[in-house]
């Protein structure tokens, strides 16, 4: 292993340019080419690869660029390869996993009923049928203070019924 930075970035400045674009010719993917390159110096680092080290059978420029090539037959060669499809286009946006709301209805259904009828119904008619107090209290035939009491007390004691059941802010 090489610990001296300035003999590993030699050897990047001396050679990452032209193993990037090796890379680029056989994979055709830039984005790709980069992460071989970076492979590329990490495992010559490891390896105590540097241009002061050269043998006489090879340099380090040839054993760069022979370690890039495997890495592009290796993934070439991979099941993840293989299996994957690149696109420029991506798919229509996903479907959600409904699980979720599926259950955080049915809690608010078990929690709507642990209010008092007259709580309920006031709270249902506003949040869901969007009713304003007016309206309300046209429709049940009560007073808009009255309506807008039971509102209040009838939020409180379902936030309480919804703590109970493990729902948190």
């Amino acid at each position: 292993m090489v610990t001296d930075p300035d003999v590993l970035d030699q050897l990047h400045r001396d050679h990452a340019n032209a193993l990037w674009a090796y890379a680029v010719r056989l994979t055709g993917d830039r984005a790709f080419a980069q992460d071989v390159v970076q492979e590329t110096m990490l495992r010559a680092w490891r390896e105590g690869i540097t241009d002061e080290t050269e043998t006489s059978a090879t340099s380090a420029r040839a054993w760069l660029f022979t370690v890039a090539r495997r890495l592009v037959i290796d993934e070439s060669r991979s099941a993840r390869h293989r299996r994957e499809v690149a696109t420029e286009v991506l798919p229509e946006e996903r479907a959600g996993d409904q699980v979720d709301a599926v259950f955080d209805t049915a809690m608010i259904v078990d929690a709507l009923a642990a209010l008092s009828v007259q709580h309920r119904e006031v709270v249902v008619r506003a949040y869901y049928g969007r009713a304003t107090v007016a309206e309300i209290a046209d429709d049940i035939g009560v007073p808009p203070g009255t309506v807008k009491s039971r509102m209040h007390y009838g939020m409180r004691a379902l936030r309480l019924a919804l703590q109970e059941r493990g729902v948190t802010r």
